[in-house]
């Protein structure tokens, strides 16, 4: 009789040698659940198990071709089985995989066996999927052994005393692995806050097809992950990696892989053709697909990160029209609203692609309506990594800097979050394709020339006035990038359905919208043209076809390179401690703003004799290694022996962080611990002074406030701070004035900031189209908030579109909602009806009574002149009921899509009623 548990990808038998209170107790100590159901139904997440003299192999099995073992990479593998005892425990069966983190393992038992004196935790970590048949034998070579030529496993595995038999193997089916849901973020740039940080679902088997996709679930944050394993072992592998990392070139070669990309932006339309002359358009099949579509949904709801039925219709028809020669399995699938990234592989390859994750950043206003921003896919084919990004940039000739601040928003907040790895963002990376509708127009304003000229075949000159072109030149977005030649007519703007160019009023001028580029090496470009067969959207999809040289990995060079650096490695630990040096180790950041980044840089150096792993860690109670309004980039990473690295400290004060800051109960001050691996802590010290914002700060203690906010003392701020929601209506508060203070004056009805924003917004912008639906510029956006904390300004600098974004944010960052927390379930409840709603209104604290009402009074102007803004009752109540109605903190992680329907509802039923006094 045995038990079987899982502690991570190995499947561990325990023999009933003993009894089964003796086997239960053990598994108790490693910390399992103590019944055989649990042991069997609930797998460890991590399992450390002490490995020193006591700890023994007194049994194993020869290395044999397991094809009903249970692992998490499919195929058949070669495999190890071994049986090992602990001191006053029952033996262990343990079924290793044959890989890197195996072969560490036996390493580092056969070292404990030797030192004799050692207790070393050791916990099996997951490693890259790089298994291959046969990769065990010669890492169980003595160290001290050289130039095997031909191993014999018998040999081998004898002289960790394992024998030749082995009876009663169980097979376990694995589980698989559920979809990732991503969380869509609601920071705006430049910079997210950090932490929380996302995890991404590595690329698992699935019984069919690779089929993980992510759509954003919710408008939360995510949960916060660990990326760098915290045991010795853990560390120590990393470590190893990193070093084969640098070797590679011993034990690679060059192999050629055909990539199809493609993009279309479809309009909102279904499809309504086969994708034959797009997707199979070349003889022979590629090896990837990945393929990009915008404006998949145009619908109001979509717009707020909610399903689409549409998405499942063009990935029907994509998987129908793929080349017909070959079958693909799907790796991976990501949508942002309108905005998907499908990638496909052949099915010979999926066994190489490892390391897969998915990532989206939206760059409409606020980052909360996701109709423009990009999606992502990255993963590692063989030894290169490959990352695809799909965007949809904003729109209007005149808007280029717009596109370029896009670009620049997506490449700074697109970062991936493997498991146990390093944050990755877009540039590290082999190799990034970068294909959508970048919207970058003509500069020249008569369509009827530019058609002419179309018409004349004479697109080089056309192209002289394309603004990617010259943005590009002028080093302002895709600097780096490089774009083949063009022969291909603009893809934009058709009549739907025809091969007309746009014969409605607004006449567009053609251009090249939708494009694809490239940054890497060992890229070649085939093709690259667009495909005029396809006549559903306004726009013609794109095609290009890539050679891509891909490195990949001779099995017995690496696991030469791979024994080098073991033992190298083995003789340094026991000669040298790491060590590093700081080119500064005390910072200062001078009046810190909302929104406003700031960055220092420094130098760490490697100044040991070994490699080292860094990693600022929380201090003691703390959970996250730094306050919510800092970060370090990189936060982690390996260093060479005399190697230097530029490292930054970022401030950065968000939503989540200005209240605290704001009324005194935080300060621009922290102490990082940088922690080296096997040496020691360094500490690094921030300090600075913060300039409060009335952005963050409480409805209440603005209407308290007749002085923009920087004139009045933080001491008088904490105290407006301080009544809790009870006292909002019956406390008396003194009243600041540029002199003192009189308990006689009465507070504003509304915030001077909330008129000052809403007046302009009416006076200026009632007819501005797209308004709340095109994001500001960020330079614009915090001029805004300056001179609404430094004055009371007759009018605001900027676009309608850049106050309109502040207005949002204004109400996003209340630490309170316009609905106040303890209102909110009441607020679903009613909001069936209209006359309950109205008594829940009255209901409100004073200013929070007179805020709503104020805007929805606007709203319902703004809605009279929905022909030139293009606003709907639909859209308005979608966006303003995220902002206020909010569930309290405790409850946003439950919020259903349902409860926000019901949100939506009740603001609509305001924007529908009549004027209100």
């Amino acid at each position: 009789m045995c038990f079987m548990f899982k502690m991570e990808n190995l499947d561990i038998k325990i023999n009933n040698s003993c009894d089964k209170a003796e086997c239960l107790l053990f598994l108790h100590r490693l910390g399992v659940l103590a019944n055989p159901e649990a042991v069997v139904s609930r797998p460890v997440a991590q399992l450390s198990i002490p490995i020193n003299d006591k700890f023994e192999i007194v049994r194993g099995i020869e290395i044999c071709r397991c094809l009903t073992c249970v692992c998490v990479f499919s195929g058949s593998k070669a495999c190890v089985r071994i049986q090992i005892k602990g001191e006053k425990a029952p033996e262990l069966l343990l079924e290793l995989q044959d890989d890197d983190r195996t072969r560490l393992f036996l390493t580092q038992v056969k070292s404990a066996q030797r030192q004799g004196k050692t207790t070393l935790p050791l916990t099996m970590e997951p490693l890259a999927p790089t298994p291959q048949r046969g990769a065990l034998e010669s890492s169980l070579n003595d160290s001290t052994s050289t130039n095997h030529n031909t191993t014999d496993p018998a040999h081998m595995l004898a002289d960790f005393g394992f024998e030749e038999k082995f009876n009663n193997t169980q097979r376990v089916e694995e589980k698989k692995n559920k979809q990732n849901r991503m969380v869509a973020s609601r920071e705006p740039p430049p910079i997210p806050p950090l932490p929380p940080r996302k995890a991404s679902v590595p690329f698992t088997r699935r019984e069919n097809r690779y089929d993980g996709v992510d759509k954003p679930a919710s408008l939360c944050e995510s949960p916060t992950t660990k990326t760098m394993p915290s045991s010795p072992s853990g560390q120590r592998e990393f470590l190893i990696k990193h070093c084969l990392g640098k070797k590679e070139k011993e034990y690679v070669d060059i192999k050629h892989f055909s990539f199809f990309v493609g993009t279309w932006n479809v309009n909102g339309q279904s499809p309504d053709s086969s994708l034959h002359p797009w997707l199979c358009c070349d003889p022979d099949p590629p090896d990837v697909y990945a393929i990009g579509f915008q404006e998949l949904d145009l619908s109001t709801e979509a717009f707020f990160y909610l399903d689409s039925s549409k998405e499942h219709l063009w990935i029907d028809a994509v998987e129908r029209t793929l080349h017909p020669k070959t079958t693909y399995r799907r790796i991976r699938t990501i949508r942002l609203v309108g905005m998907m990234l499908v990638v496909y592989a052949k099915k010979l390859h999926r066994k190489h692609i490892r390391d897969v994750a998915a990532e989206h950043v939206g760059t409409g206003i606020m980052g909360k309506m996701g109709n423009k921003g990009g999606v992502a896919v990255r993963f590692v084919f063989h030894n290169t990594s490959f990352c695809f990004v799909n965007s949809h940039l904003a729109a209007h000739v005149e808007d280029y800097e717009r596109r370029n601040q896009d670009y620049r928003d997506i490449c700074a907040r697109m970062t991936f979050h493997l498991l146990e790895q390093p944050p990755l963002n877009i540039v590290k990376h082999d190799v990034v394709i970068w294909l959508g509708d970048l919207n970058y127009r003509l500069s020249m304003s008569d369509a009827s020339e530019v058609k002419q000229l179309i018409k004349e075949n004479a697109l080089k000159k056309l192209q002289e006035y394309d603004q990617l072109t010259h943005q590009r030149k002028h080093k302002r977005a895709f600097t780096d990038f490089i774009e083949g030649d063009i022969t291909f007519v603009p893809t934009y703007k058709y009549d739907p359905k025809t091969d007309r160019w746009d014969s409605s009023g607004k006449c567009r001028v053609p251009a090249w919208c939708d494009r694809i580029l490239w940054r890497g090496s060992s890229i070649e470009q085939l093709k690259y043209r667009s495909h005029m067969e396809l006549k559903t959207s306004d726009h013609k999809p794109v095609s290009s076809l890539f050679k891509i040289g891909v490195k990949v990995a001779d099995e017995q060079r690496r696991k030469k390179v791979f024994e080098e650096i073991v033992r190298a490695m083995d003789r340094m630990e026991n000669d040298f401690l790491p060590s590093v040096s700081l080119s500064n180790i005390n910072f200062t950041f001078p009046d810190v703003k909302f929104r406003q980044l700031q960055k220092e840089r420094f130098l760490i150096k490697n100044d040991g004799q070994v490699p080292c792993h860094f990693a600022f860690i929380p201090k003691l109670s703390d959970s996250q290694y730094c306050k919510p309004w800092l970060r370090a980039e990189p936060s982690d990473g390996f260093l060479e022996p005399n190697e230097t690295l530029e490292m930054y400290l970022e401030v950065y004060v968000s939503k989540d962080s200005v209240t605290l800051l704001n009324c005194g109960e935080d300060t621009i001050c922290d102490i990082l611990v940088l922690h080296l691996d096997r040496g020691k802590d360094y500490f690094i010290t921030i300090s600075g002074n913060y300039l409060p914002s009335c952005f963050g700060t409480s409805l209440e203690t603005l209407c308290r406030m007749k002085k923009p906010i920087r004139e009045i003392p933080i001491e008088k701020l904490c105290d407006l701070g301080e009544d809790t929601f009870m006292e909002k209506e019956k406390s008396k508060v003194t009243f600041l004035m540029a002199d003192g203070a009189s308990s006689d004056d009465i507070p504003l009805k509304i915030p001077k900031e909330v008129w000052v924003l809403v007046n302009h917004l009416y006076k200026n912008s009632c007819d501005q189209e797209d308004l709340f639906q095109t994001p500001g510029l960020q330079e614009e956006l915090q001029s805004i908030i300056d001179c609404l904390d430094t004055s009371i300004p007759d009018s605001l600098p900027g676009c309608n579109h850049s106050v309109a974004e502040a207005l949002l944010i204004f109400l996003e960052a209340l630490p309170e909602p316009v609905l106040c927390y303890e209102l909110y379930q009441r607020c679903l409840d009613c909001s069936h009806d209209s006359r309950l709603c109205k008594q829940l209104i009255s209901q409100l604290p004073r200013a929070h009574r007179n805020v709503f009402r104020y805007l929805m009074a606007f709203l319902r102007e703004l809605l009279k002149h929905s022909t030139n803004n293009n606003l709907t009752a639909s859209l308005v109540a979608t966006l303003f009921a995220s902002l206020l109605i909010r569930p309290p903190p405790n409850l946003m992680s439950r919020q259903t899509s349902h409860d926000r329907q019901k949100a939506i509802d009740f603001i609509l039923g305001f924007l529908m009623a009549r004027d209100e006094e």
